[in-house]
């Protein structure tokens, strides 16, 4: 449950500026997303992505999409002067929430090596860490 004077709504192509920098103002979020790329990522998964604002601020948000198969939450932010108010817990849920009304039944974050608060988070949540795999990537 928000608290007072808070409120949760989908994020939007045009909350691009505000989100990106909120995000590479949290310590251990890399971001790198062209507004192109967000709006390709909110066009595909409706809904999924979310904002949390107080007044005309921008308190958190996250980036949610999934590819039919497993679900993905990337650049999860809270503004550090609205932190420990459950914020971060309460966009997790409703990505959570909108993944199992698709069908979703599996979500995969990535954490950056060395981000010990967002390890702590995630486990404090419940989430386990996969030691089974290791990541490739490619550019294009």
């Amino acid at each position: 449950m928000l608290p007072p004077g808070f409120s949760l709504s989908a994020m939007q192509v045009e909350d691009y500026a505000e989100v990106m920098a909120l995000w590479s103002a949290c310590e251990g979020v890399r971001v790198n997303e062209s507004p192109e790329e967000l709006k390709r990522i909110l066009t595909r998964n409706p809904e999924l992505s979310a904002v949390i604002r107080t007044e005309d601020q921008l308190a958190a948000a996250v980036l949610c999409c999934h590819d039919g198969r497993r679900g993905y939450l990337y650049h999860l932010g809270v503004a550090a002067k609205f932190r420990k108010q459950g914020l971060a817990r309460e966009l997790v849920e409703h990505c959570l929430a909108r993944l199992k009304a698709e069908g979703i039944s599996r979500c995969t974050i990535f954490v950056i090596a060395g981000n010990e608060s967002g390890e702590a988070f995630w486990r404090q949540t419940g989430w386990r860490e996969r030691v089974d795999l290791k990541m490739f990537a490619r550019d294009l």
